[in-house]
């Protein structure tokens, strides 16, 4: 397992300005370890949620916890959502004889004691699965086609990596979403889930998956919500500008990790990704994932009109306006629809990222940069 110091030292810092922090993320990604590594460094109690002991020390609540000191983590605090009220009142004693650390495998939005019973109390970090940061330039092919889960990326081979992603598809289908007491079919939330590969990198489309689904568009939203809220899928939201443009206005969807992508693509190896249709979008996917694990996904935007012109990635930083677009070919050029996303919305810079190993500049506001010069050069803005 590697070594996370960045979150560490996150976590460390909002504890000691919130009496509560929630560390959220897809499964499998390293929370609890994480949580264990905090408990370490101070007097902890440790409660694992999914643990049958640890769920009898918690019959009465309120008894086990209000007489414990020090930090209290809660390890899959979605388990147990009575317990946010109760988190709620210990959080206001004051003095407060103990902090929370609360961890979780589902976003606010569907764990809402988090975002309404802790409002105020509250600051979240969110866990994602290995960043190119992490694992260092030399594995970034490995981590595109294995995606950032630590077991796939770390196992000793293709083939139990992909037996490891299979199990987890199967695991969060059939037990973990239906535990959050959602009672959808694991076969149609599956076949959905595989259906959106084929949108991967594209503008979201309920009506016409909808149509091929032979249901509904409300419960074509609803599905993708529920991925969303899981961390599996990524929402990105469009960017109005006040044009004399009609602009799109759905959010453009991409599955968070790129190896699950190509699980459910029923991609072998490496060398059937590299002659499959969606190559493009895969290093779209992945790419964008990597400047959010740099830039943050708050201010985060893609950009697109009905005649034709896009952005992949538009990010306020700092008070200033950059966009990105991901190329995979030896060589980007400039194209009309970059010209119109630097004039239009009036970027302060625009980098084409791309697999090679030199940059470049393509005009005076914007470059061709290699992904695995992105840390360094985002560094410098």
């Amino acid at each position: 397992m590697l070594v996370r110091p960045q979150y560490l030292q996150s976590i460390r810092e909002l504890l000691t300005h919130f009496p509560v922090v929630s560390v959220l993320g897809p499964r499998q990604v390293g929370k609890t370890t994480l949580a264990q590594s905090i408990a370490a460094e101070r007097p902890s109690h440790f409660f694992d949620l999914e643990d049958t002991d640890a769920l009898a020390r918690l019959a009465e609540p309120k008894f086990a916890l209000e007489r414990l000191e020090g930090l209290v983590v809660l390890d899959e605090v979605q388990r147990k959502p009575d317990l946010f009220p109760l988190v709620r009142v210990l959080a206001d004693r004051n003095p407060a004889p103990a902090r929370f650390l609360l961890t979780g495998s589902a976003s606010p939005r569907l764990v809402r004691g988090i975002s309404e019973s802790l409002a105020g109390r509250v600051a979240s970090v969110e866990v994602s699965g290995f960043h190119l940061k992490e694992v260092g330039g030399n594995e970034a092919q490995k981590l595109w086609w294995r995606g950032g889960y630590p077991r796939a990326f770390l196992a000793p081979n293709d083939g139990l990596c992909r037996l490891w992603q299979e199990e987890f598809l199967n695991i969060l289908l059939e037990r973990d979403i239906p535990q959050l007491g959602i009672a959808i079919p694991s076969a149609t939330l599956r076949r959905f889930w595989t259906m959106l590969t084929h949108y991967h990198a594209q503008v979201w489309k309920g009506a016409e998956m909808a149509r091929s689904l032979g249901t509904s568009e409300p419960t074509m939203r609803r599905y993708l919500d529920i991925l969303s809220a899981t961390f599996m899928i990524r929402q990105l939201p469009p960017w109005h500008e006040n044009l004399a443009k009609r602009q799109v206005k759905a959010p453009k969807i991409y599955l968070r990790d790129s190896g699950l992508l190509h699980c459910l693509m029923r991609q072998n190896a490496f060398s059937d990704l590299e002659v499959h249709p969606k190559l493009g979008a895969s290093w779209e996917g992945f790419a964008l994932e990597q400047v959010l694990g740099f830039t943050g996904d708050r201010d985060a935007y893609f950009w697109a009109t009905h005649g034709g012109a896009e952005l992949d990635l538009l990010v306020h930083r700092r008070g200033r306006r950059y966009g990105f677009e991901f190329k995979h070919g030896d060589a980007p050029t400039l194209t009309k629809s970059m010209h119109t996303a630097l004039n239009d919305l009036q970027l302060d810079r625009l980098f084409v990222i791309y697999p090679g190993k030199e940059g470049y500049p393509m005009n005076e506001r914007t470059e061709a940069l290699p992904l695995l010069q992105l840390e360094s050069r985002l560094s410098q803005i």
